[in-house]
């Protein structure tokens, strides 16, 4: 978990052509290349437009319900004995997950380019309740794509979809979970890239939208630092979110990538076991190769083809991660550890009777990394956990794994 003693000097990333070093770029058809430019220089405008940056920060203030409270989990700290243990509460924005920031942000961009159709990809159903809230918010038409195999997983935030008013459009193609979902979300904007907006959810795809994610997302990392320096008078020693594609790791790792002292830790997905072959690891199982339009480290056989993935989590299960966390974990930044759908899910049954707090099954987690480092640390050591949604979708999932029928 050591970080390198360079990291202070860590270029600013990415460079006018989209790459984290060797990472990220834009690897999509030819079709697609305007519409990126497009957005690359709407993005460009926006972001220096203190008119764009007021709105949407009002909109955060007064539609999402930020900030999110930095909450002392100090039974949990109790019980584990150890560091102690910070929750930074993504779970109390408006639609249950930190998902809306960044649709709000994309949302408000896409009205300024003009675009009357919005496109999204889902797994755990967060990033497509968040993208209907906000497209029902400002009228605009939108349709969400999901694995058939999500959509059964997660059939709560399918009616809240549909109730929002968006159009549901069922992948039954692959394995039927994220990643085919994305496969079909990319081929609809090639065939109606004029009209319509993609709305990625993740760090992930052709450039901008690594960084533009990350950005809007960083809100999180801001409003955490601020917060830790009032309560404790210092920075944390460790910071620890869940990671898939990664936009709620990068959103609380970015604003202290330059604090060599505050130790980073992404937990990615262990499903069965990381020999089992049965996990979504991507950055601890996987190689470098080029996914969604950007090349990272991807879950892939010895002939490059992405291979199947599990995680109980459906917003975890997917064969790719960001540019950004690959970049980050070649240069020694940030470190990587895993834990499994058991793990995962005792951590969800310890911090709902220890803390009063059900946390999504990707949050879950992060929280069994900690339940697993913190008892390891001195109790002058603080942890933040970035506790990105509630566990209410998951409540069907929860319950069949603990053969509680509902």
């Amino acid at each position: 978990m050591e970080n390198s003693k360079n990291s202070s000097l860590l270029p600013k990333v990415p460079d006018r052509c989209g790459h984290f070093g060797v990472y990220g770029g834009r690897y999509v058809a030819e079709t697609l290349m305007p519409a990126l430019a497009e957005l690359e220089q709407a993005y460009a405008k926006a972001r220096r437009d203190r008119s764009f940056q007021k709105e949407f920060h009002f909109f955060l203030r007064e539609y999402v319900g930020r900030e999110t409270p930095l909450y002392f989990a100090e039974r949990l700290t109790e019980k584990l004995g150890g560091a102690k243990i910070y929750l930074k509460r993504e779970d109390l924005c408006h639609t249950g997950a930190h998902k809306i920031n960044n649709t709000m942000g994309q949302i408000l961009l896409a009205r300024r380019m003009g675009k009357q159709r919005i496109i999204a990809e889902t797994g755990a159903g967060q990033h497509g309740v968040a993208t209907a809230t906000v497209a029902a918010r400002f009228g605009l038409q939108c349709e969400i794509f999901m694995g058939e195999e999500d959509v059964r997983r997660q059939s709560l935030n399918v009616f809240r979809m549909k109730l929002l008013g968006a159009k549901m459009r069922i992948v039954e193609a692959g394995s039927k979970t994220l990643k085919d979902a994305m496969n079909e979300a990319l081929r609809d904007w090639v065939t109606h890239v004029r009209s319509t907006y993609y709305l990625i959810g993740s760090v992930a795809g052709p450039h901008p939208y690594p960084m533009m994610v990350r950005d809007f997302q960083s809100v999180i990392g801001r409003e955490a630092r601020r917060q830790i320096l009032q309560k404790e008078g210092r920075l944390p020693d460790f910071l620890v979110a869940c990671v898939g594609g990664g936009s709620n790791s990068m959103g609380l790792f970015y604003p202290f990538v330059r604090d060599r002292k505050v130790k980073m830790l992404g937990v990615e997905a262990a499903g069965h076991g990381l020999r089992s072959g049965k996990h979504a690891a991507s950055i601890q199982g996987g190689a470098v190769g080029v996914l969604h339009g950007s090349k990272s480290y991807v879950l892939q056989d010895e002939r490059g083809q992405i291979t199947e993935t599990h995680s109980i989590a459906a917003g975890l299960d997917y064969p790719g991660v960001g540019p950004e966390l690959s970049y980050l974990r070649d240069c020694g930044r940030a470190s990587f550890a895993a834990a499994t759908d058991r793990e995962a899910i005792a951590a969800i049954q310890l911090l709902a009777e220890v803390e009063g707090i059900i946390p999504a099954l990707e949050s879950a987690h992060a929280v069994a990394a900690v339940a697993r480092l913190a008892p390891k640390l001195a109790k002058s050591q603080i942890i933040v956990i970035n506790l990105s949604g509630r566990g209410d979708k998951d409540m069907l999932t929860v319950g069949d794994y603990l053969g509680v029928k509902l």
